[in-house]
């Protein structure tokens, strides 16, 4: 007789995965809630299924297992001596998945207690902050560390397994990350009131300002990488600097001119410690962008942070 047949005649196949031949654990708790209540209809109520279903659900195990489980009667319902014996499995298999359930919330627990951000500088300094606020709003037990550096430098904390999601600036998505865009940025060029620049009457050229040495930030920033792209070069750095925050000072020190984030010189550019120059034939937009390890979507508090960076 074949398997096939034998299948055909109420007897299972012994061939497939184990999924197809053991019941789920749906069937195994109502085998279990029938042989403690003496009732399929009282182990439905106590489910929250209906009679029929759980008649449907018993049977279907029934089929699966190739022998008979439940004999029902007006009186209730009893457990065949097969019945009894697969009860016993049953019970073993649940309170196995009980365990298993209570590892993995052991495992998420752990999760959600702390959160590893990586972020590059101008995220890290100016949007950051209000982001972390709110999330201790929403989960006050998660404490949070925030590791900044240049969007290099977060690309590699990703792919190292030192931060859980990262923030960067730059204009492509190192290999073995996946990204959305949650804002965007401009890069604007600034001066001190002293330097010649703040009192040009036209907008800089392009060309003029790729040849010009610029205060600048290290070669993997993000705000480097747009500027270079835009500009297709850059002349030598006037001064290289690995903060957004040490540019801005030497810019308003009178070092000389620098690119920075529309972000990150609002108050500079109102007191009037920088002067915004005009610059024309150049495109200095860029996108802001979450990154996570290909393949992991953010999870628990780094899921909750996400979702506040594009309320």
């Amino acid at each position: 007789m074949s398997k096939t047949e034998d299948h055909a005649e109420g007897r299972p196949a012994s061939a497939g995965s184990l999924a197809h031949r053991v019941p789920d654990l749906g069937a195994l708790e109502l085998l279990l809630a029938v042989a403690r209540l003496g009732s399929l209809g009282g182990a439905a109520r106590e489910l929250g299924i209906t009679q029929p279903a759980a008649s449907s659900r018993v049977r279907s195990m029934e089929r699966q297992l190739g022998v008979a489980l439940v004999d029902r009667s007006p009186r209730g319902s009893r457990l065949t001596d097969a019945g009894a014996l697969v009860t016993d499995w049953a019970r073993r298999i649940v309170e196995a998945a009980e365990a298993f359930d209570a590892g993995a919330q052991a495992l998420r627990d752990r999760r959600d207690s702390r959160l590893r951000v990586a972020a590059s500088m101008t995220i890290a300094e100016y949007l950051l902050p209000g982001w972390l606020l709110a999330l201790r709003a929403q989960r006050p037990d998660t404490a949070v560390s925030l590791l900044a550096g240049n969007s290099a430098a977060v690309a590699e904390r990703l792919l190292s397994g030192e931060a859980d999601v990262g923030f960067v600036e730059g204009l492509t998505v190192p290999a073995g990350l996946d990204s959305v865009v949650i804002a965007h940025d401009r890069l604007i060029v600034v001066a001190a009131p002293s330097h010649a620049w703040a009192r040009r009457r036209r907008p800089l050229a392009a060309e003029e300002l790729a040849a010009t040495e610029l205060i600048l930030r290290e070669e993997g920033s993000g705000t480097r990488q747009v500027l270079d792209a835009a500009l297709g070069g850059l002349a030598r750095p006037l001064i290289e600097l690995s903060s957004t925050t040490a540019v801005k000072a030497a810019a308003v020190g009178g070092a000389g001119p620098a690119v920075l984030s529309e972000l990150a010189v609002g108050e500079e550019l109102a007191t009037r410690r920088l002067v915004r120059v005009p610059v024309q034939g150049v495109a200095l937009a860029r996108d802001l962008r979450a990154v996570w390890t290909a393949g992991h979507r953010p999870a628990g508090p780094a899921r909750d942070l996400l979702s506040l960076t594009r309320g």
